[in-house]
């Protein structure tokens, strides 16, 4: 079965993306096409043209680990989530996230010894410190009333470790914070994010070039030395891993940190039970991602040859989004899926992504996450919040979602 290709069809169309309506489910419409019409058309917001949403983890999993699809963001088709006039698309230099293999393979292999499980072990005593460091200026700043949790610990900690990761100054955190928000913004001028695109990499193409004169004991130097011995890329892709390590390594991280530390103030008898049994927070971690799943359709891609999938034909050259949002809420394989449960096995959860393009940072976030709730609610068992839910603006307005401010109080 295929989708007819009529323009007065594609019309009528439901618009992507659809919001939620509740701050702490997937959007109503997700149940609806999971149960009903599992691999759905829809139209894109941004510009108007169509593309295929595939909702359940089965199918989810399928077409990622497929071959035939790409996430080359500059092939015709490609479903893209912010507006990019076309000059600038084609004149941007593809990331590692847009690459196919090999050019993609080649990158991988130079960034995973940087996340892999031995390099997180030795980094977790760092995290503590950093974690522990904001929690002290938090409680200090909070003798003087309600707090915002995410200016003043959901972002700083993940910004602080992916800089000492990378070797980028701290100090320069506000301006790469800025310009990350302009680029993930549904709502931001072409213009404004044509800005933000430029000053990261200027900004990004002078560390690497003062480390490729003077490295140092950061990633970005290690990069440059791997290349070194081993040419395989170019002084541009270093500068594009950096920027996005350096975008990736804080904006996703902090958004989680403030959406879970809002999740278990909210859940009471849950956050009671990570109290109880603290080797409990590893899974509570993997449920919070799977609860939320914040990413949502950043595993877009175009196919590359015609697709069967389920009961539906993928056409050549059309979009596709992968929700991992309703993956993550499939009651196949995770009953009363959107009930908050830590002590549910989540690990089989998307919100990483599948396939040859999972998140090669997903270790780091997880070390972030196990301590910076662990060592929060340990140290404020009196936190709350200052502010009633409905009241707190939410960023449905971003590619990755998460909150714009937490006012919190002890």
């Amino acid at each position: 079965m295929t989708a007819p290709a009529d323009p007065a069809h594609e019309a009528a169309l439901p618009e992507f993306p659809m919001r939620r309506a509740c701050p702490f489910s997937p959007p109503d419409e997700y149940g609806e096409m999971r149960e009903n019409d599992p691999v759905s058309r829809a139209q894109l917001k941004v510009n108007g043209k169509p593309a295929w949403l595939v909702t359940r983890h089965e199918h989810y999993k399928k077409l990622l680990g497929d071959a035939r699809v790409s996430a080359n963001l500059k092939l015709p088709g490609y479903p893209l989530q912010v507006p990019v006039p076309e000059e600038m698309l084609q004149a941007v230099p593809l990331t590692f996230l847009s690459m196919d293999p090999p050019d993609h393979t080649v990158q991988r292999r130079m960034l995973a010894p940087e996340f892999g499980l031995r390099r997180m072990r030795a980094l977790r005593e760092r995290v503590q410190e950093i974690v522990d460091h904001q929690i002290d200026q938090l409680i200090a700043k909070g003798s003087e009333g309600p707090v915002d949790l995410v200016s003043n610990l959901a972002l700083p900690v993940p910004s602080l470790v992916i800089c000492e990761l990378l070797g980028v100054p701290y100090e320069d955190h506000a301006r790469f914070e800025e310009w990350a928000w302009a680029i993930m913004n549904h709502d931001i001028s072409d213009e404004d994010r044509g800005v933000a695109h430029y000053e990261l990499d200027k900004y990004v193409d002078g560390l690497v070039t003062a480390k490729e004169s003077e490295p140092g004991d950061d990633m970005i130097s290690r990069l440059i030395e791997f290349n070194r011995a081993e040419p395989a890329v170019e002084h541009s892709d270093i500068v594009s891993m950096a920027r996005l390590m350096l975008v990736t390594g804080h904006e996703t991280t902090a958004n989680m940190i403030a959406l879970g530390t809002l999740a278990l103030l909210e859940h009471p008898d849950q956050l009671a039970a990570v109290r109880e049994d603290p080797e409990l927070m590893p899974r509570a971690v993997e449920e919070l991602l799977r609860f939320f799943s914040i990413s949502d359709a950043g595993t877009a891609r175009v196919a590359l040859e015609d697709i069967e999938l389920g009961d539906v034909t993928i056409r050549a050259g059309e979009g596709i989004l992968p929700l991992n949002n309703a993956a993550n809420h499939d009651e196949t394989v995770f009953p009363d899926a959107n009930t908050l449960d830590l002590r549910r096995e989540s690990r089989s959860h998307v919100a990483f992504g599948y396939g040859v393009h999972q998140c090669i940072g997903q270790n780091l976030a997880r070390l972030e996450l196990d301590v910076v709730y662990t060592t929060l609610f340990r140290r404020l068992p009196t936190l709350r919040l200052a502010a009633p839910v409905e009241e707190l603006r939410f960023k449905d307005d971003a590619i990755v979602y998460g909150l714009y401010e937490l006012p919190v109080a002890w």
